[in-house]
């Protein structure tokens, strides 16, 4: 009985830090303070030129739920961020889209949002 189980006392740990590793998101936004506004297109009165579109993506593994509030929090605190990082003043225009498949049992959601970066005149 000893030779069966230890194969299984050596390849259990590997297991387990597998899962680990599949079950953590693989997006992290830590975004504090002010960044520019998300408006959208009849929101903005005052004249501006795009800096460019900003996308960004989160998947997960092992999920197949809907969205949620905490998942438009993130896509657009998200976008906020990187508009930020470019030196925009907002961004209009935001959409998010959701992905799920399934690959033989295990579901797995990619979310996309993006959104046009734009600076004031």
């Amino acid at each position: 009985m000893n030779r069966y189980c230890q194969p299984l006392k050596t390849f259990l740990p590997v297991l387990l830090l597998l899962c680990l590793v599949l079950t953590t998101g693989c997006a992290r936004v830590a975004f504090t303070g002010d960044g520019p506004p998300i408006l959208s297109e009849e929101e903005v009165m005052r004249p501006y030129q795009k800096v460019g579109t900003i996308e960004v993506h989160r998947t997960r593994d092992f999920t197949a739920e809907a969205l949620t509030p905490a998942d438009y929090n993130w896509a657009y605190d998200a976008l906020r961020a990187e508009a930020a990082k470019i030196g925009a003043d907002a961004v209009i225009s935001p959409e998010v889209k959701v992905e799920t498949e399934t690959f033989i049992i295990f579901p797995r959601s990619e979310m996309t949002a993006r959104g046009t970066a734009i600076k004031f005149r």
